[in-house]
Formats: C-alpha cells, structure tokens, sequence
C-alpha cells in the first residue's frame, strides 16, 4: 500500500460516512488518497472531511480548475495504481456497465487501465433488480473486482443485502488487488492460526495462550504478494482480514479436516496455529458439577497430527514455540515432520503470546539457519514468506 496512487470514488450512498473511515486507513496504511466525488455523495458529506482526512484536494466536479492536473480525470486515470469506489449505488454501476461518462467519476474510470474496485450498497430490492445484476455481470466481465455487500438492517428499514461491505474487507480487496503481480502471484497458500480448543463439557475447554496475531500477519502479508489465501482459524479476538478465504474452526480435529481439504491444489501450508497436542478422552454432554473432592482426574488422549496426516506437492512450513534448546527442539521438528521450512520461537526470551511483536530463527531442510531480531509480527511475516518464495522457485 505505502506510496500507491489510490482513487477513491465516492456516491451517494447513505453509507458515505464509512468511507471517511476506509479513507483514513489507506492513508494510514502509505497510500496517496485522491477522492472524487459525486454530486450526490457532496450532499451527504463535505468535501472539507475527506480532504481533512487525506490532505489532498476533493474533485467534486469535471468544471473544477486543479492546478495540479491539466485535464484532470485524464491525469487521475493515468496516475492511478487502482480505483476504489465506495460506496458504489446501483446508478453509477449502470453508468459504468454502459460507459455513461457525465461526471468526473465515471469519466477518469472510463479513461482508466488501473484495476478497479466496486463496493455496492443500496436497498436489498435494488441490488436483487435484475438489471442491477446483469450491469454488475457486464462489469465482472470486464476485469472490476466486486465486493459483495453484507446482508443485515438497511437504513431505509428493510432487511436484506445491500449493507456496504465492513471497512477492513473493502481495505482487504484493495490490498489483495494491488498486490495481484507481486512474487506470490497465482500461487494458494493456506495458513492456519489460532489456538484449538477441545472440549470438556459445554462450558470449559482445554486450549493455549495463542493470540492468532502471527498467523493473521503471515495470511494477510500472502495476500498482499498475490497469492491465494486460505487462513484457516480457531477462535480469537482479532478482526477478520478481508481479501483472503476465512474458514472458522475450534478444535484440532475441525481444524485437521478443513486443512485437508484446503490442500488440494496448494502451493505451500503454513502451521502457525498452536493446535493442542492432547484432548479429553470423553466430553461430558452436562455441564461437570463442583465436587467436594479436592481434586479432578481428567483422561487426555493425543489429538490427531495434522502434517502427518497430508499427502499431495506442497510446502510444509511448520512453527515451535519452544521455552528451551529452541534450536536443537526446532530441528527436530522439521526432520521429524519432514518440513521444507521451520520458524522457532523462545517463548521463555520474549513476550510473544499477544504481543505485536516477534524473535524467530528460520530453519530450512538444507540445515540454512536465518535469526531475526526482535521484529513487528508482519514484518516477521514477510520475512518467512521471502523464504517461501525461494524454496518456490527451487
């Protein structure tokens, strides 16, 4: 994202007031945020907040005189490393599906070879319309990338589909598109994140002080190099990253039967979930009762290995948290699993379970050791996936 050229167009859809958000995270995320708006969406929300927010001035208007551009939607499709409109109505799809170009929007995305990014909202009628749905077809046909919109209360009162999509998966998309040529590009990764949990009985469980933070990094910095991704998860407290194939899962054995079937086709799986080596032997379909004994005996049994388990031509890229002899206990590891690539971690150095950052020594199975300063988990993230696209090429 850092010093990409974003257009972002905006209409006048009752949802602008989330693009005032979306706006403030690209520009915190590096990008150059140039915002077009139509006359509609002027009614709606001011010029003078986008501009506030991006720093740059708001085109509103094809009459406009910027002394930045000579013919202005010309010199913004040509600037533009990608369009973004948000939130699109079902007038301007019809507009872009025909090739109507009465204002500086539809002019500059007329004009323009960049990628381009629609985010319809608008009521659960309209975008059902078939005429809506055969504009959007015309328009997918053509290479735009369309973010479905999220069903829920519209703000005309109805319910249905026509929610603009939530900030973080618009930024996701956008991320994913201007990435698309990056040196993961046509390659499926599949990442796993997350701490399991396994059942006791309805109420407790057993499970990990995993944060999920490091396998969202790894998913979200995949995407953002082109390829593919699956981020197969267990429960945590972070919010879904946009852009990529979410599946959701809890224990390790809903966590084994999904990784199975998202192999298939794989390039490469990262294992940086923490998935419990054991589980209770029987799970108790009522809630156990406090007993007067001091004590409470609980049957574990081992959980099923996961890596073990996969067949097929795809790299194996596993993780140890290790609290002693990291290295000796990491190269273990990646004979014993047979993995092309192992990332350590000494959980007894650092603060790492929930924190942003990470220290990490990276193993390969040609015995090539690489130690990482203590580092920000998506810079970490990169760095693991530098290694991954070189063990792709050989």
């Amino acid at each position: 994202m850092k010093g990409k050229n974003v257009i972002l167009g905006i209409t006048g859809g009752i949802a602008v007031y989330k693009a005032v958000d979306l706006a403030s995270q690209l520009v915190q995320a590096g990008a150059a945020v140039r915002v077009v708006m139509t006359e509609a969406a002027t009614k709606l929300v001011t010029a003078f907040t986008f501009r506030a927010i991006t720093g740059r001035p708001v085109t509103t208007s094809m009459w406009e005189d910027n002394p930045e551009f000579g013919i202005q939607h010309i010199s913004l499709a040509d600037l533009a490393d990608v369009i973004v409109i948000a939130p699109c109505t079902a007038n301007t799809i019809a507009k872009l599906a025909y090739g109507i170009a009465d204002n500086e929007l539809c002019a500059t995305v007329l004009a323009t070879r960049a990628p381009v990014v629609l985010a319809p909202s608008m009521n659960v009628n309209m975008w059902e319309n078939p005429v809506t749905q055969e504009n959007l077809e015309k328009l997918k046909k053509r290479g735009f990338t369309i973010i479905e919109p999220a069903s829920g209360r519209l703000a005309c009162g109805w319910t249905g589909k026509g929610r603009l999509p939530e900030v973080r998966e618009i930024f996701g998309v956008v991320s994913r598109v201007l990435g698309r040529k990056g040196d993961l590009a046509g390659k499926k990764i599949i990442v796993t994140a997350g701490g399991t949990r396994e059942a006791i009985d309805p109420v407790r469980c057993i499970t990990n002080h995993s944060s999920g933070k490091m396998g969202y990094a790894i998913a979200e910095a995949a995407r953002d190099r082109g390829a593919e991704v699956t981020l197969i998860t267990a429960p945590t407290n972070l919010h879904e990253p946009g852009g990529l194939k979410l599946v959701n899962i809890v224990s390790a054995q809903e966590m084994l039967e999904a990784v199975q079937k998202a192999v298939n086709g794989a390039d490469a799986l990262i294992m940086a979930a923490a998935v419990a080596d054991y589980r209770p032997s029987k799970v108790s379909v009522r809630k156990l009762k406090r007993q007067r004994a001091e004590t409470l005996t609980l049957s574990l049994e081992r959980t099923p290995d996961i890596l073990a388990s996969l067949t097929g031509n795809f790299l194996r890229i596993g993780f140890a948290a290790e609290s002693e002899d990291l290295e000796k206990n990491a190269r273990d590891k990646l004979v014993r699993k047979k993995l092309d690539l192992i990332v350590g971690n000494d959980i007894a150095a650092d603060t790492v379970f929930g924190a942003d950052t990470n220290r990490v020594i990276i193993i390969d199975r040609m015995g090539k050791t690489e130690r990482l300063p203590l580092l920000p988990k998506r810079e970490v993230a990169d760095r693991i996936l530098d290694r991954v696209v070189e063990l792709l090429k050989a």
